[in-house]
């Protein structure tokens, strides 16, 4: 019995790591495609994002402002690397390191990169939503 617990038990961690892996690849294909709104859409209404700014950005609005900014100062090639996920009943929890191409302050081409942090609230259809993404 133990070992049909921890199969079952595995078989939803790679769930969530699956579907963590095709959230953020929706959203790196979004914001290469230079699409904040469609970037927005991955977003719950109550979401919180929290960027290296110290911005508290609220909701699907504030995020396609954010990003579009982004997206606008040049900045592309973003990809999420997932560390870890997690599921606790429809909460899933993840870290990634994150990458993108840009321009220096001088206009030189530059790779940035650091850490993220998502919370996810699983929808009736089964798909996420990012509640909370505060990275550095």
């Amino acid at each position: 019995m133990f070992t049909a617990l921890m199969g079952a038990g595995a078989s939803l961690a790679a769930s969530a790591e699956d579907d963590v892996k095709a959230a953020y690849s929706a959203w790196d294909a979004a914001f290469n495609k230079g699409d904040a709104g469609a970037v927005a859409a991955l977003y719950s209404d109550d979401a919180l994002f929290l960027p290296p700014t110290h911005d508290v950005i609220k909701g699907p609005a504030g995020v396609e402002k954010f990003v579009q900014g982004i997206i606008g100062m040049g900045t592309k090639d973003h990809k999420f690397e997932m560390i870890e996920a997690r599921e606790e009943g429809n909460i899933v929890y993840a870290a990634a390191k994150w990458s993108a191409t840009g321009k220096d302050s001088e206009g030189k081409d530059q790779t940035w990169g650091g850490v993220a942090t998502h919370v996810f609230e699983r929808q009736s259809d089964g798909s996420l939503k990012v509640k909370l993404n505060t990275f550095n």
